[in-house]
């Protein structure tokens, strides 16, 4: 009888995290143990045999497709002059585990998964490849209980933005692809100059403006020439008419 209780506590728990994610991310699934399996680690279901419990494994291979195909479109779209090796760049930043894991992170997912007390005494709720693999069988979830569009639209306020303000500007060459379009449009030669130096000496930031035909197409800033003009660029791609995408 007291063990009953206990699973009827634990039961009650679970389905209350659950409906307060759902809230959190104003998304209804349709089918709820659908969400469950998604956040059901392996350690859980080893720990409770004697329940009808699957893991996220399975969903994780979906949601890893999924994040594949959604990812490369919305970059194959957002960036056209971008090469077939960038765009393989560029995406391969945003699904890596570490980027995985900071999606997972902003959401809480590690207060929600489902994890064997073993797992739960390690740190398994902040351990990456947990979180990250729990954000792939989420993705695979959501595609199975609501489709395409929703999946897109769930990515277009969690994933995309970071994209659009710079969160993966390492990995990508704005300076190129600002070039590209001067070349396509045959409108002049583009100028970058270092307008000023700042910092003390270990901790220096530069900044650079963009210029083409006297007008200054953008401005930025970074902690070495290089990155100064790539920002530079980078913002002149987002404004000047003719060059944003």
């Amino acid at each position: 009888m007291r063990k009953n209780n206990r699973d009827r506590k634990v039961n009650n728990k679970v389905a209350n995290q659950l409906k307060q994610f759902q809230t959190k991310i104003g998304i209804q699934f349709k089918d709820e143990n659908l969400l469950m399996k998604a956040f059901t680690h392996s350690s859980y279901v080893n720990e409770h045999r004697k329940k009808p419990h699957e893991d996220n494994e399975r969903l994780e291979f979906l949601g890893d497709a999924v994040l594949e195909l959604t990812v490369s479109q919305y970059l194959f779209m957002k960036y056209p002059l971008m090469s077939e090796g960038e765009l393989t760049k560029l995406r391969a930043a945003i699904v890596c585990e570490p980027s995985l894991v900071k999606f997972a992170n902003e959401l809480e997912f590690g207060e929600t998964v489902l994890l064997g007390k073993g797992e739960e005494m390690t740190g398994g709720r902040t351990r990456p490849a947990l979180l990250a693999d729990a954000f792939e069988a989420f993705i695979g979830a959501l595609y199975l209980d609501q489709g395409l569009e929703t999946t897109i639209a769930f990515l277009e306020k969690t994933v995309y933005p970071k994209v659009d303000t710079g969160a993966f500007s390492h990995v990508m060459d704005f300076k190129s692809q600002l070039q590209e379009n001067i070349q396509r449009d045959g409108v002049g030669v583009l100028e970058y100059k270092i307008l000023k130096e700042e910092g003390p000496a270990h901790s220096r930031i530069f900044v650079s403006q963009v210029i083409l035909n006297d007008e200054v197409l953008g401005e930025g800033s970074g902690k070495s020439k290089k990155e100064a003009e790539q920002h530079a660029a980078q913002m002149a791609l987002g404004k000047k008419s003719g060059i944003a995408r």
